[in-house]
């Protein structure tokens, strides 16, 4: 969260949990993301819904971690023809208690990954790979308080945004305890962890950020943490992010990540370190045990093609002693081959 402007205040209500009226840009953009990982069976996922009233489709993502290494996946653009609930692609999620309690269900089919990085030719990695019916089911419980919300003038008035360069104009996370069950083909998984969710709504465009690393992590119900350093075409680059300890919000002032990469300039391996708004300092160590990376591409208005990717990795923390789970996802523009963001 980008810390505030002069004349400006962040504004969240218990309504801002459900859907809202879309403003009039063809991109707004309203999505939920859940993620959840089980410490003791090393599995979990992540799951999002993306309505785009304006352009008459959602944008649907289910993402499996499983135990051994494989990544059941499925994507897809459904058809919608309103913004009035977060259902579609066979995937739904439900407001149960606003800010603390939310249920989340898919079913459908994957695409079962024995190698994820095959998903790099998505065309190919559907042809090659088994697709089976899949449900999930999860319940997930608030461990921390509510970080972020919408941005807006003094007096409660909303800011004008050039929809072209935005990325949401609201956005807010929390920390969560998630428990449920999945089923990929005859193999079901009982599933009991931690995770982080998030809401934004607002114009967007993938392209709109020139590289980002987020990583959302957690080591139980009392110790979690979301690093994030998000950098514009320009290098400027905005780090921030929050520690849950003991169910308050330490929020980050500083910090840094230092990345391994394979030949595909996909994260093996990273070292953070941050400070904190209480003067507190941490460093965390992670590994990457699975990653499957994505992309999102259109046109530009001056008829250029424009390709984002994001490399989603389950990824295993360590800090004061801990282990813990959770994501590490690497956005970059692809320019000549390369991500902008390689090196970082």
């Amino acid at each position: 969260m980008a810390r505030l402007q002069p004349g400006t205040k962040i504004r969240l209500a218990p309504e801002d949990e459900y859907t809202h009226k879309p403003d009039a840009a063809l991109n707004y953009n309203e999505s939920m993301y859940f993620n959840m990982f089980d410490p003791v069976r090393k599995t979990g996922g992540w799951f999002r819904l993306g309505n785009r009233p304006n352009e008459g489709y959602a944008e649907m993502s289910n993402c499996l971690y499983l135990p051994d290494g494989r990544v059941a996946f499925m994507y897809a653009r459904p058809k919608i023809t309103g913004n009035e609930a977060m259902n579609a692609g066979g995937m739904k999620f439900e407001v149960v208690e606003p800010f603390k309690r939310l249920r989340l269900s898919y079913s459908g089919n994957v695409v079962v990954l024995k190698n994820p990085l095959e998903m790099a030719d998505p065309a190919q990695a559907f042809k090659n790979n088994p697709v089976v019916p899949c449900e999930v089911a999860l319940d997930y419980e608030g461990v921390s308080p509510m970080f972020g919300g919408e941005t807006v003038n003094a007096d409660g008035t909303p800011l004008d945004l050039d929809p072209e360069k935005s990325f949401a104009k609201a956005h807010y996370e929390q920390h969560m305890a998630a428990s449920g069950h999945f089923t990929v083909g005859e193999e079901r998984f009982e599933v009991s962890g931690f995770g982080l969710r998030d809401k934004s709504w607002g114009p967007r465009y993938w392209q709109a950020i020139h590289w980002y690393r987020w990583l959302p992590m957690n080591f139980g119900r009392d110790f979690g943490m979301m690093i994030s350093i998000v950098t514009n075409d320009e290098g400027k680059q905005r780090q921030g992010g929050m520690v849950l300890k003991d169910g308050v919000y330490d929020l980050i002032e500083t910090c840094t990540i230092e990345s391994d990469w394979d030949d595909n300039w996909y994260q093996t391996a990273l070292r953070a370190h941050l400070t904190t708004q209480s003067g507190a300092a941490y460093d965390v160590e992670g590994k990457v045990l699975s990653l499957i990376p994505l992309r999102n591409r259109r046109k530009a208005p001056d008829g250029s093609d424009l390709n984002t990717r994001i490399t989603e990795g389950m990824t295993e923390y360590r800090c004061n002693g801990m282990t813990g789970y959770g994501l590490s996802e690497y956005l970059d523009q692809i320019v000549d081959g390369k991500p902008v963001g390689a090196g970082h």
